[in-house]
């Protein structure tokens, strides 16, 4: 799907704040559904590319999902993307029958920094256990940013720590410094060429996951670069349906939280 030029410009320059767009799952019984963080190094929001077509990928799947917009730019100092993200997520859940969703076992799918934004999620102190809500069934993390430390994607960094962040801040954002043992079962991807988020984030949470023996997955893509979205025509095209595939194995495993 090509996004058009109204909704990229939208992205880019629209509404710095909270929204949350809900896309349906086809018929009228309860199904899962996945919150979606769109990437755009902590100054955009692109979900014409990382949040429609995942959403609606996802409603011919059988799910529901919903598209966040979480604060950007002037307004993306740490903790406010956070705060969003967990009020999106206590919406749905306080709204589940209304959205005809299932409450448990929840996705959180998120794409270069909103991936980082759904990685940290994942982190109990941080994330889903500090806002006393229930730990995601799973976490899909597409070619994310993952460390605040020397392999960070730079902008990301500046726009949520600023320009010279303290190195205990700057360690406490950095993901696979913050993976537990009550991280969630995570999905995680990226390609080899990614020119703008070095592969080696990926590759340093995957490490941090099998070092605490969280269920996950990891695939690296050739000759995949960054931003694909659904990656039509490349290497990585059929990484969604891995990754609800892997999502759905997740639901009602009890991983003792």
């Amino acid at each position: 799907m090509n996004p058009t030029g109204f909704e990229a410009l939208r992205d880019i320059f629209g509404p710095n704040g909270y929204e949350l767009k809900y896309y349906p799952a086809p018929g009228t019984q309860p199904a899962p559904f996945a919150i979606i963080c769109p990437g755009g190094g902590y100054s955009a929001v692109m979900s014409c590319i990382e949040g429609k077509p995942y959403a609606q990928a996802l409603n011919e799947k059988g799910y529901a999902a919903f598209v966040l917009r979480y604060r950007v730019r002037n307004r993306a100092g740490w903790p406010a993307p956070m705060l969003d993200l967990a009020r999106a997520v206590r919406w749905v859940l306080a709204h589940a029958e209304e959205y005809r969703v299932k409450p448990d076992g929840y996705a959180v799918f998120g794409s270069s920094a909103g991936a980082h934004l759904a990685a940290l999620f994942g982190v109990p102190k941080l994330g889903w256990r500090h806002y006393g809500l229930p730990r995601p069934g799973a976490l899909v993390l597409c070619y994310p940013v993952i460390t605040m430390g020397a392999l960070t994607h730079a902008g990301s960094r500046d726009w949520l720590l600023g320009k010279a962040p303290a190195a205990e801040l700057a360690a406490l954002t950095s993901a696979e410094q913050q993976v537990t043992a009550a991280y969630p079962p995570t999905f995680l991807w990226c390609g080899t060429a990614d020119k703008t988020v070095d592969p080696r984030n990926s590759r340093a949470m995957a490490a941090a996951l099998a070092a605490h023996g969280v269920p996950h997955r990891f695939v690296e893509y050739p000759g995949v670069d960054h931003g694909v979205g659904l990656g039509q025509g490349l290497a990585c095209k059929g990484w969604l349906d891995e990754a609800v595939a892997f999502w759905q194995q997740q639901r009602g495993v009890d991983h003792g939280t």
